[in-house]
């Protein structure tokens, strides 16, 4: 096997079931995640050789991810959005576990969360580090605190609103 193919082996298994998180927090839906994740991969895989470790791996390849996320929802435009989350989530419902429901909650509540703030509590989600996610979402430390808690305070009233139905 190659040096590269050994490496991305390793980045692979290192960050994809992170990069699922952040394009089922995106899509809400298992195959367009799928597919978005393997974009993102074939991404990495094209630009390995331009990388230069000027930003941690990790950091580059959620850019990446992030990137493909939002290229699909402005080219889906995303108009059946509306009327498929609640169903799709319904059927994710169905097919999760009693402790799974909470998630599946959760997910529903962040995929009606502004672009930006879904990526930012995504990556909280994964714990990725504070400085990377600032990084990443290219705001500054403190403002990311700032938005990191009016995020969860908006997750928390979705929540709420849904606990109530």
């Amino acid at each position: 096997m190659a040096h590269k193919e050994i490496v991305f082996k390793q980045i692979f298994e290192a960050n994809s079931k992170k990069i699922f998180h952040l394009c089922y927090g995106y899509t809400g839906d298992d195959d367009a995640a799928n597919d978005l994740l393997q974009e993102t991969f074939l991404k990495v895989w094209q630009n390995l050789d331009k990388f230069r470790n000027q930003a941690m791996i990790s950091t580059w390849i959620y850019r990446i991810a992030v990137n493909t996320c939002l290229t699909y929802l402005r080219s889906e435009k995303r108009q059946a959005k509306d009327e498929l989350t609640p169903q799709i989530a319904e059927t994710k419902m169905e097919e999760v576990s009693e402790k799974n429901e909470q998630v599946a909650m959760l997910y529903k509540c962040i995929a009606k969360l502004e672009e930006s703030e879904r990526i930012i509590i995504t990556m909280v989600l994964d714990e990725v580090p504070y400085p990377e996610i600032a990084d990443i979402s290219g705001i500054s430390e403190g403002n990311l605190r700032v938005k990191i808690h009016r995020i969860k305070q908006k997750l928390t009233e979705l929540y709420n609103q849904y606990e109530r139905l």
